[in-house]
C-alpha cells in the first residue's frame, strides 16, 4: 500500500502529457533541417524519430520568422502546418466545445483524412497504406505492392500512441531477396523453400511498428517497436540506422536545460542464432526450437556549447542470453558494468562500442557540417605502432549547403570509411547486428564511400534529385585475422569490389501522404578475381511508384 502511495506521489510531481513520434521518412524532417542550417530555427534532430509536438513547435517557430523564408518555403510551411493542427492545440492547451468526427473529408486543419475523431479525452487519426511499384532491373520486369494501415492518437492527458502495419509482395526474376548490399531496409522475408507455394520469383514479408509514449516538461518515455536513427548522413548512418528491420525498444529522452540532452535506449534485437538447448519434438514428430536472446543498451549525451554547434558522446553494449538489470540503468557506464558481470573474461562479456558526433548548423551561412566517429575496438598503445594495432573504427565526414547559389537548391557531399572487422564479434550473438543486418552503415566493414547529391525543389511537393556515389569494398577476412594477426590486415585487404552509382529521382507529393515517384539508377560493379584482374558488369534499374502513406 505504501509503495503505491509513494509511486502515485512521485508520478504526480511530473506534468505528464502525450507524445506521438513522427515516422522517419516524412519530408517535414528535411524541411526543418534546412531551416536550421539557415539559422531560421534551432532543430535538435541528432536522434530520431522526433515527437509530433516538438515538430509542431518548430513549425510555429518558423511561422514567427516567415520573413526569412523563400516563397516556396512559405508554401511548404503552410502545407505541413495542416497536418499538425491537433498538436498546435496541445501546445496551446486548447479545448473543443463538441466532438469532431471526420471521414473521407477534411479535418479542422484543412487536411484530408480517411477517418479522424477527436474529443477532449481521446483523439485518433487513421490512414490507409497503399502502394504499387513497377520496375525494370537487369532488363527483367518486377513489381512491388504493399498495403496496410497507419494510425496514431492521444489518450487523456498522458498517453500518445501510434501503430503501423504493412504487408509486402515482390514479384520478378530479378528481385533482391537478401537486400544485403543496399541502403534499403532489410526484411524478414518468407523465402524458405519448405514454405507451401514457395516461388523463386516471389517474396512476401510484413512489417509492424507500434509505440506508446508519454512526456513531461523536461523529458519523455516510450516503449515500442520501430526504427531508430542516431547521427547524420545521407548515404548511411554509422551508429543506428534503418538498415535492420524494426525492433523493440525502451527509450528515454531528457532535456534538463537548453544546452544539454540525454538519450537512453534499450533494444530487443534478433540474433538469428538457434538456441541448441531449446530443441524439442512436437507431437507430429517435427522439431521446434527458439533463437538466442540478444539485446542492445545505448546512451548518449549531446552538449550545445554555442548556438548551432552540437557535440555528442555515447556508448552502447550488445549482449545476449538474459535481460541484464545493470544495462537498464540509463546512466550506468556500460563497459564497467560488463567488466563486473563477466569478471573481465572476454568470452563471458558483451560487445561494447563508443561513438562521437559533431554537427554545425548555420555557423557558416546556409551550411550544415557534420561528422561521426564509431569505435568498435581501439588499442591506444598501438596508435603509432602498426605491430600492436587493433583499431576497428569508422567515420563519416559530410556537409550540405542550401539556397546557394540558387534558392531551393541543396548540395551534399559526404565521405564514409569503415575499417576492417567493424560491427563483427567472434561470438555471433554479439555482432553489432539485428536479424543479420548491421545496426549501423549498410556498406559494412572494410569499405569506404564517397557520395554527392544535388536536390532542387521546384514547387511545393515536387522535387528532383541527382546523385552519385563510389564504393570500394575489401574482403571479409577471418576471425583469426581479426583477433590474432599482428599487424592487423590493411584497409581494403582481400579481393576487392568497386561500385559506381549514378541515379536520378523525381518525387511529387500531390497532397498529404499521396506520392508519385520516378527513379533511375545505373550501377557499374568491378569484381576482382583470383588472378587480380577485374570483371565489370552494368546494372540498370528504373522504377515508377505511386503510393499513399510512407
Amino acid at each position: 500500500m505504501f509503495k503505491k502511495i509513494f509511486l502515485l506521489l512521485a508520478l504526480s510531481s511530473f506534468a505528464f502529457a502525450q507524445v506521438v513520434y513522427e515516422p522517419l521518412n516524412r519530408d517535414v524532417y528535411s524541411f526543418l533541417s534546412r531551416l536550421s542550417q539557415k539559422s531560421v530555427i534551432r532543430f535538435d534532430d541528432n536522434i530520431r524519430p522526433l515527437s509530433r509536438k516538438y515538430i509542431a513547435q518548430k513549425l510555429l517557430e518558423a511561422s514567427d520568422k516567415s520573413a526569412q523564408l523563400t516563397s516556396l518555403e512559405k508554401s511548404e510551411l503552410e502545407f505541413y502546418k495542416q497536418d499538425f493542427y491537433r498538436e498546435f492545440d496541445l501546445i496551446n492547451n486548447t479545448q473543443i466545445d463538441s466532438t469532431q468526427l471526420v471521414y473521407f473529408s477534411k479535418d479542422a486543419g484543412d487536411r484530408w483524412r480517411l477517418f479522424s475523431y477527436r474529443d477532449n479525452f481521446f483523439s485518433i487519426n487513421l490512414s490507409p497504406i497503399l502502394g504499387f511499384t513497377l520496375g525494370s532491373r537487369d532488363n527483367n520486369k518486377l513489381t512491388h505492392t504493399w498495403n496496410g494501415l497507419y494510425t496514431y492518437g492521444y489518450l487523456s492527458d498522458y498517453i500518445g500512441f501510434s501503430f503501423d502495419f504493412r504487408d509486402n509482395t515482390e514479384l520478378g526474376n530479378s528481385i533482391d531477396k537478401n537486400k544485403r548490399f543496399t541502403p534499403v531496409t532489410g526484411v524478414d522475408a518468407r523465402t524458405d523453400q519448405n514454405i507451401v507455394n514457395y516461388s523463386s520469383d516471389k517474396m512476401e514479408y510484413s512489417e509492424a511498428k507500434a509505440i506508446i509514449a508519454t512526456d513531461w516538461s523536461w523529458g519523455s518515455l516510450a516503449v515500442g517497436k520501430d526504427f531508430l536513427e542516431w547521427g547524420y548522413g545521407e548515404s548511411g548512418l554509422l551508429v543506428l540506422s534503418q538498415k535492420p528491420p524494426s525492433y523493440g525498444f525502451l527509450r528515454l529522452d531528457i532535456k534538463p536545460t537548453d544546452w544539454l540532452r540525454f538519450n537512453y535506449i534499450h533494444g530487443w534485437l534478433s540474433s538469428d542464432v538457434i538456441d541448441s538447448s531449446s530443441f524439442f519434438y512436437n507431437r507430429n514428430g517435427t522439431l521446434s526450437f527458439s533463437f538466442k536472446k540478444k539485446f542492445i543498451a545505448n546512451h548518449s549525451i549531446t552538449i550545445t556549447p554555442t548556438n548551432g554547434l552540437d557535440l555528442s558522446f555515447g556508448e552502447s553494449m550488445v549482449y545476449d542470453n538474459e535481460l541484464e538489470y545493470l544495462y537498464l540503468i540509463p546512466i550506468m557506464f556500460f563497459r564497467a558494468a560488463d567488466h563486473h558481470l563477466s569478471r573481465q573474461v572476454n568470452a563471458a562479456g558483451g560487445n561494447a562500442q563508443f561513438f562521437f558526433a559533431a554537427s554545425s548548423k548555420g555557423q557558416i551561412k546556409n551550411t550544415h557540417l557534420y561528422t561521426t566517429l564509431f569505435i568498435d575496438e581501439i588499442t591506444l598503445s598501438g596508435l603509432f605502432d602498426s605491430y600492436k594495432q587493433r583499431n576497428q573504427l569508422g567515420f563519416t565526414l559530410g556537409g550540405s549547403v542550401t539556397d546557394l547559389p540558387i534558392e531551393n537548391l541543396t548540395t551534399t557531399i559526404e565521405y564514409t570509411k569503415i575499417y576492417p572487422f567493424v560491427y563483427r564479434h567472434y561470438i555471433q550473438t554479439k555482432d553489432y547486428t539485428s536479424a543479420s543486418y548491421p545496426l549501423g552503415h549498410w556498406i559494412g566493414n572494410n569499405a569506404d564511400l564517397i557520395y554527392a547529391a544535388v536536390n532542387f525543389r521546384i514547387i511545393r511537393g515536387l522535387q528532383a534529385t541527382l546523385w552519385g556515389q563510389y564504393i570500394r569494398k575489401g574482403g571479409e577476412g577471418s576471425y583469426d585475422q581479426q583477433y590474432n594477426m599482428q599487424p592487423q590486415p590493411p584497409f581494403l585487404f582481400g579481393l576487392r569490389k568497386n561500385y559506381s552509382y549514378l541515379g536520378a529521382e523525381i518525387k511529387y507529393e500531390y497532397t498529404h501522404e499521396l506520392f508519385a515517384k520516378l527513379k533511375f539508377q545505373t550501377t557499374k560493379s568491378s569484381v576482382q578475381q583470383e588472378d587480380l584482374s577485374f570483371v565489370d558488369k552494368r546494372l540498370n534499374e528504373f522504377y515508377l511508384s505511386i503510393y499513399y502513406g510512407l
